[in-house]
């Protein structure tokens, strides 16, 4: 039996364990978790009776391996959710499914609403000309960023960097409203210092073109909608956990458990002891003090920056000197429970209490560090503990670890949210707020700049490495969703259990030229 050693327990290292437990007499499984908590960015936080998902997660994915996957975890529900039932919304059942009233494994069928607040006004995310967003830009704005794009369109600009990509898009104009300002609060960079990848990782099939095509279609007969593709951006419905994604990676884990597999928490992976081009023990710290696993396989999901630094001195300089400047971007998530948002809801979407609809909506004012807001309400009203008298919001800060925004104590970095609500329109007062909970992640994001333009040197070292499989968003350095996590995961497990010695299939999630959630 083989030993098989995985580092950290969110949504690629609990795929990797769960399917490599199918064949229990074949493989041991150990997961070592640093934390006290499984689902990495996609846990979920109870706070008051009241929880968070940290970052916001829309469970649609291109791949049918991937949803059979999360429905074989948690079955859609067969009967209308609470709120869908007082309002009477109608939503596509699963005939035999749970009832989200009287059972708790199970997938809610949501709408999906994301929309930009810039100016106070509202606009549709992504950006579409209707008649409104031409009322809330002004007709001069509006003719101006038309002629902006025609320009673009003709002359284009070499894709050096995000700006460039953006700017052949969606013209200057556009771009100069909806995302220059947006990506530098997000990365703290420029984006004309940011590379390519990010923008055609994210939004490769998304331009104003992909947009009007959108608009076109939905005037088309039924039959005709039917073989339409669609911009996932511009998906309507999406399925989420009753208790938010955190209760999915939950259910796995204890399913992991159950199989056999050992998951140990608290667990932080300081160096892994290579031997004859590959990995022989992994050496990790629990309560102070140092205990070492021998392995015949390591699938790593944590950072790659730290994956490398914990390697002995077998490590070529070269890799170690890319790998030690990779950057990240860190995190800040903070919820208010209020009773009210000050914000109307405009469109013909019914909600209970009358809130606006989001989901998510994305901050594009510079002059709030503010970046985004998740509404759990519209999530799931599950995750809300009185969901018809109080609203329980997320306002999501992007930082660097130790800046003055990470290191502020929550009474003041509540205060601070607050203040930059009230601002905005979107709160009344700062007294508002009822109760508060903050939550600070390190390493959210892998970036694309410093060092990343020479990661493939980096990959091709980490490949000769025979028995390690690097997975997930910070195991490859990748700004993966959840799905093309577990996707790294699936095709580790392949490769594994095929004997394929080539990690292509691995490193070749989400790099396909097709937006990578487009949907049929």
């Amino acid at each position: 039996m083989k030993r098989v050693v995985i580092i950290g327990a969110g949504p690629a290292g609990l795929t990797a364990a769960y399917e490599l437990l199918r064949a229990p007499e074949e493989y041991e499984v150990v997961l070592l978790e640093e934390s006290g908590e499984v689902g990495g960015i996609s846990r979920t936080v109870r706070y008051h009776g009241n929880r968070m998902d940290i970052g916001g997660h829309r469970f649609f994915s291109k791949s049918r391996e991937v949803t059979d996957w999360w429905r074989e975890q948690m079955p859609v529900q067969g009967a209308p959710s609470f709120d869908d039932r007082l309002l009477g919304r109608e939503k596509p059942l699963a005939p035999g499914g749970p009832d989200p009233e009287k059972e708790d494994r199970v997938m809610l069928v949501r709408q999906r609403v994301s929309r930009i607040y810039y100016r106070r006004h509202f606009f549709d995310y992504p950006i579409r000309m209707s008649w409104q967003t031409i009322r809330n830009m002004g007709f001069a704005t509006t003719v101006r960023a038309g002629f902006s794009y025609l320009a673009a369109a003709l002359h284009k600009r070499p894709e050096t960097s995000l700006e460039n990509f953006y700017i052949n898009r969606f013209g200057r104009v556009l771009y100069s409203i909806f995302f220059e300002g947006y990506t530098e609060k997000l990365w703290g960079r420029h984006p004309r210092e940011i590379s390519a990848d990010w923008g055609a990782q994210r939004v490769k099939g998304l331009s104003v073109l992909a947009v009007l095509r959108d608009m076109l279609s939905k005037l088309l007969p039924k039959s005709a909608k039917k073989t339409r593709k669609v911009e996932t951006s511009l998906i309507e419905e999406f399925t989420y956990p009753k208790y938010g994604p955190g209760q999915l990676w939950e259910t796995v884990a204890a399913g992991v458990r159950e199989m056999g597999g050992d998951l140990r928490q608290g667990c932080r992976v300081t160096r892994l002891d290579l031997e004859d081009g590959a990995v022989r023990r992994v050496r990790y710290e629990r309560d102070g003090k140092e205990e070492v696993l021998e392995a015949d396989l390591v699938l790593s999901s944590m950072p790659v920056k730290d994956l490398v630094a914990g390697m002995d001195g077998a490590v070529p300089e070269e890799a170690r000197r890319i790998a030690a400047g990779l950057p990240y971007r860190d995190f800040v998530t903070v919820g208010l429970l209020v009773d009210r948002l000050n914000l109307k809801n405009g469109t013909d979407l019914p909600t209970l209490g009358g809130i606006v609809p989001d989901c998510w909506i994305y901050v594009q004012d510079t002059g709030v560090k503010l970046g985004r807001i998740q509404i759990f309400n519209n999530w799931s009203p599950y995750m809300v503990k009185d969901p018809e008298h109080t609203v329980w919001i997320g306002l999501e800060y992007f930082c660097a670890e130790g800046d003055a925004f990470w290191n502020m104590g929550e009474e003041e970095c509540v205060r601070y949210v607050a203040d930059e609500l009230v601002r905005m329109g979107v709160l009344e007062s700062a007294d508002a707020v009822r109760d508060s909970h903050r939550e600070r992640v390190k390493k959210a994001y892998p970036a694309y700049f410093d060092t990343y333009s020479e990661m493939d040197t980096l990959i091709g070292w980490l490949n000769t490495v025979k028995n390690l499989y690097c997975i997930g968003r910070n195991g490859q350095h990748r700004y993966n969703n959840m799905d093309h996590s577990m996707m790294t995961a699936f095709e580790a497990v392949r490769a594994i259990r095929s004997g394929d010695e080539s990690r292509d299939a691995i490193w070749n999630v989400n790099t396909e030229k097709e937006y990578h959630e487009a949907g049929k």
